[in-house]
């Protein structure tokens, strides 16, 4: 029932909008596999075959560390209301840092110029492939709302204390492996 296409194309773009959640799945040939969590308001498609997301200040920065030793990045979507459906984006990633020229434009263009506290980089996907299935198996939920969750620490912690935290926990992921984050000095 997998049905596969180069590029995303506007009911696809539909798709994906309709959609609360998405996760990313990313390794390397040595490493754990890291399967994360999104809110779609994070999520941006900047074209047919690309999209990206802010990543914001969590546990770890496993996908930071996986793009820049192996670049493999696949974005899942399923609906968990109304038709069902599955759509997978499997393409090559990369980390757009925040203290970037990249970074600034697409924060410009496509979050209407402001980066939420907490916003460690940009993850950015280029994708070659377009795959959706049935999504039968995916049961239905009702959506209540956004946790207030990561604001609430963002803003406990501040710039500073998120300085601190990138230090201390995101420079390196769970397996060791450099996550190429820059720190800005205090």
């Amino acid at each position: 029932m997998a049905k596969q296409f180069p590029a995303l194309d506007q009911a696809k773009r539909d798709f994906i909008l309709r959609q609360h959640i998405f996760f990313t799945a990313s390794a390397t040939a040595d490493s754990r596999i890291n399967i994360s969590p999104r809110e779609i308001g994070a999520l941006r498609i900047l074209g047919d075959n690309t999209v990206a997301y802010l990543d914001r200040t969590g546990s770890g920065n496993e996908t930071a560390a996986h793009m820049l030793a192996d670049g493999r990045l696949t974005i899942m979507f399923c609906a968990v209301e109304g038709p069902p459906q599955i759509m997978r984006l499997y393409g090559r990633g990369t980390s757009v840092p925040w203290d970037s020229e990249a970074f600034t434009r697409i924060i410009a263009d496509h979050y209407a110029g402001a980066a939420p506290l907490g916003t460690r980089q940009i993850m950015r996907l280029d994708f070659d492939l377009v795959q959706t299935s049935c999504g039968y198996g995916v049961p239905l939920f009702d959506y209540a709302g956004e946790r207030a969750s990561m604001e609430n620490w963002h803003d406990n912690k501040g710039p500073d204390g998120i300085r601190d935290y990138w230090d201390r926990e995101n420079r390196t992921s769970m397996d060791g492996l450099p996550t190429g984050l820059t720190v800005p000095d205090a």
